[in-house]
């Protein structure tokens, strides 16, 4: 409600306040439409942004002003019934739409609108002009024949004055985002009904301005044509509004219009200041008016000697830049992240420009090859995406098959206990440990850590892994196994791949253990309590160099003994320093009551923090029972 009452409130006092401004100051106390009537651009201008109740606020005004300018009471009545019957209909006009399509507010953003916009004031001023010609003819003749023209005035008054207050209006509306928005109407459109009235409407206005002059001075023609000319735009008035409403996007071409405006109103005003200066110097009240007239005429050729070359300029941009720029602009509703571009729809944004030799037909042209490259793009990346996601679901099986080569539980009886860990950099990596019982006497253990990443490494490993299992069914010596498998893989290695591999045997009954080393990581010891590293033969590692013999040593098997790949001590962190065999030592020295293998694997993420690493991670430990249980 109070929205409305704005509405309604502000056309009310700009009508009065310029009104009498104009007949006070302005217009030496002229009535009838002599002089400029700026306030007369206002009902048409109200009425188009501020719908009814805009129209309501201005005629208020209007009636309040002519009351105060003295005229008599029968010709306000009439004059309200015209004043607001044009200035609603500019509303109707403007959101006037005979099909489905969409209803945008008075904004002048092409030629097309701006050809609506002047046409509505063409027709309203029309109907505005013989309108009140027709009120004098039948309430007060004898004005009509005091002052020449009566009809031609009133029309230039409103088309000059709707015209430089439309164009400011919709500015200042579309800033500050005020217009009325029509109610969409759920009643039946009639649109063949109403297109007919607004077919009669104009042709009847153009008669009657036409038959005014050859039958001025008939009152019953005159009134006749005035009372039907007033019902057939009150008819109209009735016409529901049944389309969406949209605010567009203010656009490039609206910009480039709004220069071209500008322009024009600047031509408009100061045509106007011209005749107010001229009518400054002017002394006789008769030849002051009949020249007003005789300039704003001329005024108004001149400007239409500007504005239609001007036009038809505007027209020709429009069609030929414009209009395809914006319909290039429509591919933003085709394009969609990861997706192809899909053309049908889209060929008729773009395709009817492509055979032009200018640059629009280079950038159609251009368009085209950018959805064919882009859309040939997205299919290499779907293909791309197909085969990763394959590669993945491989890569996964690949984890489950390694991982079920590991160890799945600890080997634990009250002489021993062996378990471990190991964590791939990748999907799949090339570190394994394993043991198992060789007999009822021995245990093997072993880890190795093979060159490489990923499934090269990882096939290398478990080829490894399968090799030592098959000899300890045969040999229980370490270097010789090691022997066997390093001959196999130097023979079969055209990828010159190595691993790098620890071998123990330990016997339960002798508490002894075997060992024997490829190039692996000395293992660390506890003795006494305290971690340390056990000073072995460093060897060299499986698949580099064929009928290499490894050493076998032994040692009785200590409280623990914990075997590791490089990915624990050379893990690095943001400063690239590596975590190193002396910080591993020490976190088992300060934890040594704790979880081994979390205590290892916590301290390392500590150290590490967020860095990524690219290394797989290993941990096999043998624990003697004996000495446990006696500590």
């Amino acid at each position: 409600m109070k929205n409305k009452l704005i509405k309604t409130i502000i056309p009310f006092i700009s009508m009065i306040t310029i009104n009498l401004g104009n007949f006070f100051i302005i217009n030496n106390h002229q009535i009838y439409g002599n002089g400029l009537n700026p306030h007369i651009g206002l009902l048409f201008v109200s009425g188009l942004l501020l719908g009814p109740y805009g129209s309501i606020g201005a005629v208020l005004g209007y009636t309040v002003s002519d009351y105060i300018k003295g005229y008599p009471i029968e010709t306000l009545l009439f004059r309200l019934i015209i004043g607001f019957a044009v200035s609603y209909l500019s509303y109707k006009l403007w959101y006037t739409k005979f099909n489905d399509d969409d209803i945008y507010p008075p904004r002048l953003v092409n030629s097309g609108n701006l050809t609506k916009f002047l046409g509505i004031i063409l027709i309203t001023g029309l109907i505005y002009s013989v309108s009140m010609d027709g009120l004098l003819n039948v309430i007060n003749p004898p004005i009509i024949h005091m002052i020449d023209y009566i009809d031609i005035k009133y029309f230039l008054n409103y088309i000059n004055f709707s015209v430089i207050l439309g164009i400011i209006g919709i500015w200042i509306a579309r800033k500050l985002n005020y217009f009325h928005i029509p109610k969409i109407s759920s009643k039946p459109p009639h649109n063949l009904f109403y297109k007919c009235i607004l077919i009669i409407m104009i042709i009847l206005t153009i008669i009657f301005s036409v038959d005014g002059y050859i039958f001025k001075g008939q009152k019953i023609y005159t009134i006749s044509a005035f009372i039907l000319l007033l019902a057939i735009v009150y008819i109209y008035l009735t016409k529901p509004i049944t389309s969406k409403f949209v605010v567009p996007d203010k656009t490039t071409h609206e910009k480039i219009m709004d220069v071209f405006l500008l322009i024009t109103l600047i031509i408009i005003m100061g045509d106007i200041v011209y005749i107010n200066f001229t009518i400054d110097i002017l002394k006789f009240g008769i030849v002051q008016d009949q020249t007003v007239w005789e300039l704003l005429l001329s005024a108004d050729m001149i400007l239409l000697i500007f504005f239609i070359p001007s036009g038809i300029v505007l027209n020709y941009i429009e069609k030929k830049l414009i209009k395809p720029i914006l319909s290039f602009s429509k591919i933003d509703g085709f394009i969609h992240e990861g997706e192809k571009i899909k053309t049908e729809g889209l060929l008729d944004v773009y395709s009817p420009y492509i055979s032009e030799e200018t640059e629009i037909g280079k950038l159609a042209r251009s368009y085209t090859d950018l959805i064919n490259y882009n859309n040939h793009y997205i299919e290499n990346i779907n293909k791309i995406e197909s085969e990763r996601e394959r590669i993945k679901t491989e890569l996964d099986i690949s984890k489950r098959i390694q991982q079920s080569n590991l160890p799945t539980e600890p080997l634990k009886n009250e002489y021993y206990h062996a378990y471990g860990f190991s964590e791939p950099a990748k999907e799949v990596g090339g570190d394994f440990y394993d043991y198992f019982e060789i007999d009822d006497e021995n245990i093997a253990i072993v880890i190795g850590d093979a060159s490489g990443k990923g499934v090269p490494a990882a096939l290398l490993a478990t080829t490894t892994q399968t090799i030592i299992r098959d000899q300890l069914h045969n040999k229980k010596d370490p270097s010789k196994v090691l022997y066997f498998a390093n001959n196999h893989l130097c023979r079969n290695n055209s990828e010159t791949m190595f691993i790098t591999l620890w071998l123990g045997i330990y016997n339960k009954k002798t508490n002894i253990l075997n060992f024997s080393n490829a190039g692996h990581n000395p293992p660390i010891i506890e003795e006494n309590n305290n971690f340390k590293l056990l000073d072995i033969d460093s060897g060299i590692a499986l698949g580099i160099l064929e009928e290499y013999n490894f050493i076998t040593e032994e040692i009785e098997l200590p409280s623990k003994i914990i075997v590791y790949t490089d990915g624990i001590t050379d893990a690095i962190n943001k400063n690239e320093t590596t975590y190193g065999e002396e910080r591993l030592i020490n976190c088992l020295n300060n934890n040594s009551n704790e979880d081994i293998i979390n205590s290892i694997l916590n301290d390392v993420n500590n150290f590490v923090e967020d860095n990524e690493q690219f290394d797989d991670m290993t941990i096999l430990i043998l624990e003697n029972n004996y000495i446990q249980q006696s500590q």
